[in-house]
């Protein structure tokens, strides 16, 4: 028998890549929240070069699998004509503020659950409810009239993807010139670090991170070209389908798990297999009501706030740049500068403290 015609192809998929991120994630500590709190704070790149290494490994790939024919990311909604410009900013603000009262992404919580983290558990739990209220809830009301009502319509265009855009206005399919140029300047500013260069492990993540969101790509492609399904087309995100894979838990109503359900328990599964591997398992829970409060409310804006910008760091960090998505850069600028203001509330005092001086001391 075919297992790729089989109905839980896209649920074993997602599940194989999601083992494969969590477990190697958590064994080399790949964490976008930390990377950024170094940076800022202790000048110390090699977490944020490790991430855009991944961004720009999982461009190369996926652009090259589309220009084979293998991915088809112009049907997936990153790229879709509607550009919901006021949901990328303020969702991305939202999104990061909240990630810095949490100390990590729902990427991040999913594997620090793994690891035996019951606060990860509690921010993921509200994260998914806020997700599904913004998505189809009361707060999606608000999210319709204030944001989707004022999106920019791209179509004329052929989307919001980069790549489309300028073919648009050359007049000539110059879609893998552009991918090249974008990837070629991220890969010149992660390698001009010469320390960076002799990090091996640090490379080895980025990369592997990078070519799993690739191959969601290619797997969810294949799916809706053998499918008599709808199927969605995606790679990896981690703010919907948290709360699709606590709807499928507790309730089922005929639908089987599909990719981004698949992943979410993968990451997990991966994140424990290398706690237990490493013998890392620790059992965590809030110090008091005030830590408890502070998760809860990082909670809420991530998943309120992931939903209005269509992504996360992973999902319109990694995700949403390897299919060139306009909205990547707006989402993920708005992330970096919503996580700063959080954690000039928790650090300085003041969210404010961020528009200042970020004073950095030498890193270790």
């Amino acid at each position: 028998m075919d297992w790729t015609a089989s109905p839980w192809f896209l649920a074993f998929a997602g599940l194989s890549a999601g083992f494969v991120l969590g477990f190697v994630t958590r064994a080399n500590h790949f964490c976008t929240m930390s990377a950024l709190e170094r940076y800022w704070y202790a000048g110390d790149s090699r977490g944020l070069r490790t991430w855009v290494l991944a961004a720009a490994a999982a461009l190369i790939a996926t652009q090259t699998l589309q220009a084979l024919g293998w991915v088809d990311t112009a049907s997936s909604f990153y790229v879709r004509s509607d550009f919901a410009w006021i949901g990328a900013i303020a969702g991305g603000i939202a999104f990061g503020f909240g990630m810095a009262l949490v100390g990590t992404c729902g990427f991040g919580a999913l594997v620090r659950l793994g690891g035996g983290s019951l606060r990860s558990l509690i921010v993921l739990l509200v994260l998914g409810l806020a997700a599904m209220s913004t998505q189809k809830g009361l707060i999606a009301q608000a999210r319709v009239a204030l944001s989707d009502a004022y999106a920019l319509d791209l179509s004329p265009m052929g989307g919001q993807s980069l790549g489309a855009i300028a073919s648009f206005w050359s007049g000539s399919d110059v879609s893998l010139a552009v991918a090249a140029v974008v990837a070629g300047g991220m890969l010149v500013w992660i390698f001009s670090d010469s320390s960076y260069r002799r990090h091996t492990g640090s490379i080895v993540t980025g990369l592997i991170v990078g070519l799993v969101i690739a191959f969601g790509w290619s797997a969810t492609t294949y799916a809706s070209q053998h499918s008599f399904d709808v199927v969605q087309i995606e790679a990896g995100s981690f703010v919907v389908p948290i709360a699709d894979t606590m709807l499928q838990v507790v309730t089922f109503t005929g639908v089987l798990p599909d990719y981004g359900v698949g992943l979410v328990i993968g990451v997990v599964a991966g994140a424990a297999a290398c706690a237990l591997w490493k013998r890392d398992v620790r059992w965590e829970a809030c110090d008091d009501a005030r830590e408890l409060g502070r998760h809860l409310t990082g909670g809420v804006l991530m998943g309120v706030g992931g939903v209005l910008a269509m992504g996360c760091t992973i999902g319109q960090g990694v995700t949403g740049i390897s299919a060139l998505a306009i909205s990547a850069p707006f989402a993920v600028i708005s992330i970096f500068i919503g996580a700063r203001m959080g954690l000039a509330y928790l650090i300085e005092g003041s969210p404010l403290e961020a528009f200042g001086s970020i004073r950095r001391q030498p890193a270790e």
